[in-house]
């Protein structure tokens, strides 16, 4: 006799089931249980526009991008943004129950197609206004021509409460680069859940950075398939988590061709009741030899109530490869703060300045000066913020 699973109201909202922890992925993030109330979806939310300038304004970025691509409650806002030498157009797969709801519910994203070399940052800029709970869904698509380059910002920011659902395809034509910075500023009450799918190329350089701090439940899916030999990537994140926020990121990084490097570094910093959870897997197939694929995570646990969960795997089919995968978690050094003190620094300022130094070799994969700056600005005045507390 079958036993009939009552839905949660988020469920029924939705009109779906959502994962749960008997499902091996998603174990350390039961949605069913961590989704507490219904986001309806398309629901359509006029927004003030003095809420839209500001937050737009608030962007890390606003004096950086020389063009921006701006999303308001899920839909294309062309007054708040700026074009240039990139087309780009709104617009309105895979068995993941991420990408599933993200179909069902998209109504709006992005298409971008680089040609050439683009010199300036592109930033796409989503936001979520204070409204009811609903579910705002945004599906976008970027493709970077063969022998072109650019720099592409995704900001994440928003008011009240709400689920932000986004999935972003990227594919890196030949000789190629592309940077990516993704910056997670949602409001505190909301969910995000996300998954990039990103397809490389040959000869292809690869910079990858996110930074998750804004929601209260953050899931962050990654899948990055090497289509093209020669090429090399590398893939970063940093955690800056409070009170009781719950950020997942799991990524998948498949070496499908020989001769190709990868990276990952994640430097996580969780406070107060925060929990932190990173699974990596690196696949080699058959015949990808020469592979060389690392990767690492790291967390820093400000209070003992602070939980880290790591998962690193690697799933090797090729016999002249050179892979590997470290994870840590612990406390502030506390010789380092008391040697700190006793030159004169005020103990907030002294942990503030460890904890940047720990988080500041993730921020480094970012090469662009004016980015790295913003994020680095940041970082300093959370970490300033929460030192003072201790």
């Amino acid at each position: 006799m079958s036993t009939v699973i009552a839905r949660t109201a988020a469920e029924e909202a939705l009109g779906f089931q959502l994962p749960n922890r008997r499902m091996e992925d998603w174990r350390w993030t039961d949605l069913r249980q961590l989704i507490d109330k219904p986001y309806p979806p398309r629901q359509h939310v006029m927004a003030k526009p003095a809420d839209v300038e500001r937050l737009v304004a608030s962007s890390l970025f606003a004096g950086v991008a020389a063009t921006r691509m701006v999303f308001v409650n899920g839909e294309y806002d062309a007054k708040h943004s700026k074009q240039a030498n990139a087309f780009v157009e709104s617009t309105a797969a895979i068995d993941d129950p991420v990408n599933l709801m993200n179909v069902a519910f998209a109504t709006d994203g992005a298409r971008l197609r680089i040609e050439g070399n683009v010199d300036t940052p592109i930033e796409l800029v989503f936001i979520s206004t204070d409204a009811s709970p609903r579910t705002v869904a945004t599906r976008n698509v970027i493709e970077i021509a063969d022998d072109a380059s650019a720099t592409i910002i995704e900001t994440h920011l928003g008011e009240g409460s709400y689920l932000a659902s986004s999935v972003m395809e990227i594919r890196i034509g030949h000789n190629a680069r592309l940077d990516r910075i993704k910056v997670e500023l949602e409001s505190h009450d909301a969910v995000h859940l996300a998954h990039c799918h990103v397809i490389v190329g040959r000869n292809v350089t690869f910079r990858d950075f996110t930074l998750t701090t804004g929601a209260k439940l953050n899931r962050q899916n990654g899948t990055f398939r090497f289509i093209g030999e020669f090429a090399d990537a590398k893939i970063s994140g940093a955690f800056l988590l409070a009170g009781k926020q719950h950020a997942d990121t799991a990524l998948v990084v498949d070496h499908e061709v020989p001769n190709c490097a990868s990276r990952e570094l994640f430097k996580c910093v969780m406070d107060d009741h925060a929990r932190g959870i990173f699974q990596g897997k690196v696949i080699v197939r058959p015949g990808a030899q020469k592979t060389d694929g690392k990767q690492s995570s790291h967390a820093l646990l400000l209070t003992e109530t602070a939980e880290f969960d790591a998962k690193p795997e690697l799933e090797i089919y090729a016999d002249d490869v050179a892979c590997g995968h470290g994870a840590t978690s612990g406390d502030l050094n506390h010789d380092h703060v008391f040697y700190l003190k006793s030159r004169g620094i005020p103990e907030a300022e002294a942990k503030a300045l460890l904890i940047a130094a720990f988080v500041g070799e993730a921020f480094d994969t970012v090469h662009q000066d004016g980015i790295r700056t913003a994020l680095e600005d940041f970082a300093a005045r959370w970490l300033t913020e929460h030192g003072r507390k201790r």
